[in-house]
């Protein structure tokens, strides 16, 4: 079982990463210790800036030393990057085309009882409604360090959102990544389009359905803006449903954008799997999911459902 956290990695990759590359740096709002980056603060002191629990600050500054040439990774809980500092993502980062990843660590309902104010499960929505910005949620730590890398090598502006835990291994190491969407299983009855820490379960809900006589497909798209519309339409040409599933509220997110490509594109029966419109119960990440039904038995469950 996996122990390594995705937010772990990006630390990890970004420590090797500025061996080399001086313009590398990072920027956190009192989040260095929460967001695993205390080796990097510790390692490149020079390349390292700590503005306090200041999240407008952190993504202005961050927008502004992009601007000087320098590769930004702005690290915060994604329930305060994505709220917060809105307005400056909006103009510094997006409008501004600056050179910053905006990396909200602890993402959907990671920080479980703190509550709705520590959860964020508006963020897909929101940065993805934002013109030129990138939204990522990797599935696994081998897709979290090929994102980064990736981001590495453009200028482009991006935010990418992890867990607070460990993820479970989907990938190998060396996996190669490229387009935003990865098909992980073929499927003729139903096809689950999934992102972030939902992806495992849908993977083991295929697993599932199969043993049942049900062929389910599986597509990751840990890009999820833009889409990989050609992956998925694909993926979906040959299903009588798809189902998504994401760790996010049921308006704007991964679902919305699914169900409005396949309308335009090959309409057909688009279900949304999600977090509910309002207070999520208390308990861990993995408690909230069992209740919702985000598990491989309730997520197979809504499958047959929906093919009835």
């Amino acid at each position: 079982m996996n122990k390594v956290t995705n937010r772990q990695v990006i630390c990890d990759t970004l420590l090797a990463a500025a061996k080399e590359d001086k313009d590398i740096i990072v920027a956190c709002s009192d989040s260095r210790g929460s967001g695993s980056m205390t080796a990097f603060f510790e390692q490149y002191p020079a390349q390292s800036v700590e503005v306090g629990i200041a999240e407008q600050d952190l993504v202005s500054i961050s927008a502004g030393l992009a601007a000087c040439g320098k590769k930004v990774f702005a690290v915060s809980p994604a329930c305060f990057l994505s709220t917060r500092s809105y307005e400056q993502a909006k103009v510094d980062v997006a409008y501004a085309e600056t050179n910053v990843t905006l990396v909200g660590i602890s993402g959907g309902i990671s920080y479980g009882a703190l509550g709705m104010t520590h959860h964020s499960l508006q963020d897909i929505a929101a940065m993805a409604a934002l013109p030129g910005m990138r939204v990522y949620l990797p599935s696994d730590r081998f897709q979290t360090k090929a994102i980064v890398e990736e981001l590495l090598k453009d200028k482009k502006p991006a935010y990418i959102r992890v867990s607070r835990s460990a993820s479970e291994d989907i990938y190998e190491e060396n996996t190669h990544f490229a387009g935003g969407a990865k098909v992980l299983k073929a499927g003729k009855d139903v096809l689950f389009v999934a992102c972030g820490e939902l992806v495992a379960p849908c993977l083991h809900a295929a697993e599932r359905l199969e043993g049942e006589g049900i062929s389910a497909g599986v597509v990751d798209a840990y890009r999820v803006k833009p889409l990989n519309e050609e992956v998925i339409l694909k993926a979906a040409s040959g299903v009588k449903v798809v189902i998504t599933a994401e760790e996010h509220s049921p308006y704007g997110g991964l679902g919305s954008m699914v169900a409005q490509m396949i309308s335009a594109h090959c309409p057909k029966k688009v279900v949304g799997l999600s977090l509910p419109d309002g207070h999520i119960v208390t308990g861990t990440q993995a408690e909230a999911f069992q209740y919702y039904g985000l598990t491989a038995e309730g997520i197979a469950a809504k499958a047959k459902e929906a093919l009835q």
